[in-house]
């Protein structure tokens, strides 16, 4: 299955690469190597991690950073650019360019698959434009469990840039406790974020620092 030197981004495209299988029916055999695949790679991923809480009920992780354009910008980068900066390895197609995100409440963060399928990764609950987006769900492989969350992207001024914060909080049932799997979680927030400044102010994307 996993072996020792797969990269923490190859394990994660293994994982979101596995969710394939969900859009068409699969054998009890299928699923069960895509499960075995997810949990493998869930506790083999190592991080630093800006976990501020987790117990065996759930977790939160935050990360903050300022990126050096105004509020206005950064906000339509984060949500109208979503697919030029989300990473490729976090989604089930394997392409970024086929995520979206309809900013407006019971709008989603939605992977575009062939024909009419697709796939609602987060459901927006709250919006306040240039300030703050909320989406609720089980992201990615959190999805298939039986856990939700809230993913808060905050905007702040600050100097001439925008301060972002991105904070997830989950909580909900996993045999064994949730809190083995908040590390790989917060690396893939951690990832995002960096990525978006990345994106934002021209530099480059496969060098976007975790915070």
């Amino acid at each position: 299955m996993i072996v020792g030197t797969e990269s923490v981004q190859e394990c994660h495209h293994r994982v979101y690469s596995s969710l394939a299988t969900y859009i068409v029916p699969v054998t009890g055999d299928s699923m069960k190597q895509s499960f075995t695949v997810l949990v493998f790679c869930l506790l083999a991923a190592t991080a630093n991690a800006d976990v501020t809480h987790a117990g065996p009920g759930g977790f939160t992780t935050e990360h903050e950073l300022v990126i050096a354009a105004g509020r206005g910008r950064v906000w339509q980068a984060a949500i109208d650019e979503v697919g030029q900066w989300w990473s490729d390895d976090h989604t089930i197609s394997g392409d970024a360019a086929r995520m979206s995100i309809d900013a407006r409440p019971m709008g989603c963060f939605c992977e575009d698959l062939a024909g009419n399928d697709g796939v609602v990764h987060l459901v927006v609950t709250s919006v306040s434009g240039n300030i703050m987006l909320r989406m609720t769900g089980g992201l990615g492989p959190l999805g298939l469990m039986g856990v939700t969350g809230n993913m808060t992207w905050e905007f702040f001024d600050e100097g001439d840039g925008t301060r972002v914060k991105f904070t997830y909080a989950v909580g909900g049932y996993r045999p064994g406790g949730l809190a083995g799997i908040a590390v790989p979680v917060d690396y893939v927030i951690g990832e995002a974020l960096g990525l978006l400044k990345a994106h934002v102010e021209g530099t480059d994307m496969n060098k976007a620092a975790i915070d």
